[in-house]
C-alpha cells in the first residue's frame, strides 16, 4: 500500500461516483420500453372499459361494480400520461 493512497478516506476526491453527476433513471430513458409499457397500459384500459360497456350496448342497466370498472379503467388510461417531471 502506498501512502498516498494509506491517508485517504473510501469515497472521498473527485471521482466518478463523488456525487457531482445526476442520477440516471432507472431503466436509462428507454423510449421503446416507454412506449410499449405506455401502450400495453392503454390495452389494458380498453379491456377494462369493454367489459361493462358491451353489457350497456345490450341493454342492461348498469350496476355500481360496473360503474367501478369504469372509473378504474378511465384512471388505468390516465396513467399512461403521467411522466417523471
Amino acid at each position: 500500500m502506498s501512502a498516498q493512497g494509506a491517508g485517504a478516506a473510501p469515497g472521498a476526491g473527485s471521482g466518478p461516483g463523488s456525487g457531482s453527476a445526476s442520477p440516471r433513471p432507472l431503466f436509462g430513458g428507454c423510449w421503446s420500453c416507454r412506449l410499449l409499457s405506455g401502450a400495453g397500459l392503454m390495452m389494458a384500459a380498453v379491456w377494462v372499459y369493454q367489459g361493462p360497456r358491451n353489457a350497456m350496448k345490450k341493454g342492461i342497466p348498469p350496476s355500481m361494480g360496473n360503474i367501478a370498472q369504469i372509473c378504474f379503467a378511465a384512471g388505468e388510461g390516465g396513467r399512461d400520461r403521467e411522466g417523471p417531471g
